[in-house]
Order: structure tokens, then C-alpha cells, then sequence
């Protein structure tokens, strides 16, 4: 037996000294007795003292060798490893690579949880698609939740992978209700992933949304290339793009083609709908209508007073509110101040219908 315990000059003289005076027994599955110290035990393992006081120890008189507590299930070696750290609370790195499996179910069932956190770690380091299943099997009865959740996150990345090893049929066959958390969990994730694409895309049309309002009043209040206020002579304005040149070519178009276009009475044309959104747009978040000068700013805002609350018009107070929120913090934003305008790149395609003929 002494070759389990037996490393270095140090494990022998830690051997010697256990041997000599051990007042109780480890017995192993494979029928091997470990020396051990009742205090040693007690100390280190509150489930160990447990037993020794109450349970598995059966003093008789007549033999000594009879004081035994048995740790079946496992093998030999990884007992003495457990019984090694119980002493020296030390483990290599290949005592780990070779036992970590049972040394962390020992380290849960007799509350060890110094030795269960290396374990997982240790584990978690190891982790590989053939063997995810069996980990999360492991984690989920001895409680490592690290662990759990690292091979979970496995499993569900490489699901495919998963699915063709041994230990996914296993579990089909045995244990349905991990197989549901599994996809409890991927479809958890999916839908994760789902609500942050969405909410990336909400947050880029309103950045969008917000660079046509700003676009829109450097328009009608200073002009821009070929266009401008009505009351701002044609030879006094912009000839040289500026930074948002794609907006603001968009948005002359649309103005260009809102001017012109006959169906815009009976609201047969989408572009002029668009038009009248902005407009709309602008007036809700507009906090000087009266002098403001881009058109029909006064008489949204006085249309808009006498709104119902219709489910259209909390949406749109939403829409207001969120493009409100992204103009604040595009004024605050190094990273705005540093955007490329060139190109209509970035925008988004329903937006990018402003700068079409």
C-alpha cells in the first residue's frame, strides 16, 4: 500500500509517521487499508468526524484493524490521493489529470471545499467536447457550479458534436430531464441573442433617426450644398458638403421630391410618408417651435397636443423618447465626434431609401 502515498523522500517520512501511530483505517473498494489519524480526519472533513463519532467506526475491543471507514466507489489510488491532501493539502498536476474526476466527488461528499475548488478548476481547464456530458453530470450531483456552467456553455456551442458522442445517447436514455435543461439553456441563449440584435439594431436606427433630426435643422437653418432656409438667398449657401454629407444629401432629395410630388395629397407616396415622420419627428423632440424653422414644427406640436392614447401614439412617444435619448448622447460621444459620413455607410437600409432618386 505504501507505493499510493509514496511520492518524494517527504511522503515517505509523512507514510512513517502515519503508519506508526494510526489509530483508525481507510478501507478502499479494492480491499487495501490506508493508516489514518482520527484527528487528522475530523479536522479536515466534517462528514469524516461525523462518522467517526457516530457511525461507521466500530470499536472492538479485540481488533484493532476492525476501526475501518470504508470509501468504495472509487479506485484505490484516488483514495490515497484524497487521504494524501487530507494531510499535506497539496495535489500535482497529474494526480489531476488522472483522479480529478473522483477526487472531486470525494472532496463533495466528505466537504472538502478546498480541495472540490481545485478540482473544478482543474476540470474546467480540461474541459472537452467527448467528455462534456460526463462533467456536467458530475457538476450538477457534487454542485460546482462553475463547472456546471462552463460545460453547460460547452455543450450548448458545439450541440452538434455533442450530440453524435456516447455520453448525449446516455443521457437521452437515462437522464431527460438534464437533456431538457441543455436545451432549456440553448434556447435561453438564442433568444439572448435575439434581444441584443434587436436592441443593437434599435439602438443604430435611433442614432440614425437622430442624425436626420440634426441633418434636418442644419438644413432649414443654415443650408447645406444646394439647399436651404426659403429666406436665405441661393448664392449664400453651402457649395461644400459637410461631414454628414449622405444624410444631407439624402434629405435634400427628400425634400426635392416632397416639393414636387403629386400623390402626396392622398398618401399614395411612401417617400413623402417618410418625409412627414420626420417632420413629425422633429417636432416632438423640438424645445423652441416657435422659432424653429424647419417646417411645420408649430403645427405638429399643436396637432400633437390633442392626441389620443391610442396604442400608434404610445409607440411613437417610445420611438421620441429613444431618439431623444441617443441625440443626448451622441452630443456627449467622442466616439460621434470621430464617425465617418462618407459613403451612405452604416446606415440603415430603410433610412438609406432617402439618398434613392
Amino acid at each position: 500500500m505504501t507505493g499510493y502515498l509514496l511520492e518524494d523522500d517527504s511522503d515517505r517520512q509523512l507514510y512513517s509517521q502515519v503508519a506508526a501511530d494510526a489509530d483508525i483505517h481507510i478501507l478502499t473498494a479494492a480491499g487495501i487499508r490506508i493508516p489514518v489519524h482520527r484527528t487528522i480526519l475530523a479536522s479536515a472533513s466534517p462528514v469524516l468526524e461525523n462518522i467517526i463519532d457516530h457511525r461507521t467506526i466500530k470499536n472492538h475491543k479485540t481488533s484493532h484493524n476492525n476501526k475501518t471507514i470504508p470509501i468504495l466507489g472509487v479506485p484505490t489510488e484516488a483514495v490515497a490521493v484524497f487521504v494524501r491532501f487530507l494531510y499535506s493539502s497539496r495535489c500535482t498536476e497529474e494526480e489531476m489529470d488522472m483522479y480529478g474526476f473522483h477526487l472531486l466527488t470525494l472532496s463533495h461528499a466528505f466537504s472538502v471545499p478546498v480541495l472540490k475548488q481545485l478540482c473544478a478548476k482543474a476540470l474546467i481547464q480540461r474541459l472537452k467536447i467527448n467528455d462534456a456530458i460526463d462533467m456536467l453530470q458530475l457538476a450538477r450531483l457534487c454542485d460546482a457550479s462553475e463547472l456546471y456552467f462552463r460545460s453547460i456553455k460547452l455543450v450548448s456551442t458545439n450541440i452538434k458534436f455533442v450530440e453524435k458522442t456516447e455520453g448525449w445517447k446516455f443521457l437521452q436514455e437515462n437522464d431527460p430531464w438534464l437533456e431538457l435543461e441543455i436545451l432549456q439553456f440553448i434556447d435561453e441563449i438564442e433568444s439572448r441573442r435575439k434581444r441584443r440584435r434587436k436592441r443593437r439594431e434599435e439602438r443604430r436606427l435611433c442614432l440614425q433617426l437622430s442624425e436626420a433630426m440634426e441633418c434636418l435643422e442644419h438644413i432649414c437653418t443654415e443650408g447645406c450644398t444646394n439647399i436651404g432656409p426659403y429666406d436665405m438667398e441661393p448664392g449664400k449657401k453651402k457649395k461644400v458638403s459637410c461631414q454628414k454629407f449622405a444624410t444631407c444629401r439624402g434629405l435634400e432629395l427628400l425634400f426635392r421630391h416632397f416639393a414636387t410630388c403629386k400623390r402626396r395629397v392622398n398618401n399614395g407616396c411612401d417617400r413623402c410618408k417618410r418625409m412627414w415622420q420626420l417632420l413629425r419627428l422633429h417636432s416632438s423632440i423640438c424645445d423652441n417651435p416657435g422659432l424653429c424653422k424647419v417646417p411645420l414644427c408649430r403645427q405638429f406640436k399643436l396637432k400633437g397636443q390633442h392626441k389620443g392614447k391610442g396604442g400608434d401614439e404610445a409607440t411613437w412617444k417610445l420611438l421620441v423618447r429613444k431618439v431623444a435619448v441617443a441625440k443626448a448622447m451622441c452630443s456627449l460621444s467622442i466616439f460621434t465626434k470621430k464617425r465617418s459620413w462618407s459613403g451612405g455607410r452604416g446606415l440603415n437600409p430603410s433610412f438609406q431609401l432617402l439618398i434613392n432618386e
